[in-house]
């Protein structure tokens, strides 16, 4: 019995070293969505507040993890004349834009990215 018990110690040692080894060569599928590569946000070259005249939240539906979040902030950023910050504890994006944005070319941003929009309200700028 007691062999039985190293050996099964042993297996769950090497398990545990491979796992290791796999996620520092980013091998590891670690996320939820089971992708191994890291997210990198795409970073807004325009970060004046003042060029962003009209704000949305958006409640997006379908985000788990930090993945997904950066999944979401790209998607939204990949959109002319927006700046968009997720906030993943509340579901959410702050979005700011240049001219105002129709709630349908939220929905398709991020249904293109896996994603629903379960909510959109505009906080400040002009009705469009």
């Amino acid at each position: 019995m007691d062999k039985v018990i190293i050996a099964v110690g042993a297996l769950l040692i090497v398990y545990a070293i491979w796992q290791t080894v796999q996620k520092f060569r980013g091998k590891a599928k670690s996320s939820c969505c089971g992708s191994a590569e890291a997210v990198t946000v795409k970073k807004v070259e325009d970060t004046d507040i003042s060029h962003y005249p009209y704000r949305y939240k958006l409640q997006v539906e379908g985000m788990t993890c930090s993945h997904c979040a950066a999944n979401v902030e790209n998607a939204l950023n990949n959109m002319p004349g927006v700046w968009s910050i997720v906030n993943l504890g509340k579901n959410e994006a702050d979005v700011r834009t240049k001219e105002p944005v129709e709630e349908k070319s939220f929905a398709a941003a991020l249904e293109a990215a896996s994603y629903g929009l379960g909510g959109y309200a505009l906080v400040s700028g002009s009705a469009q």
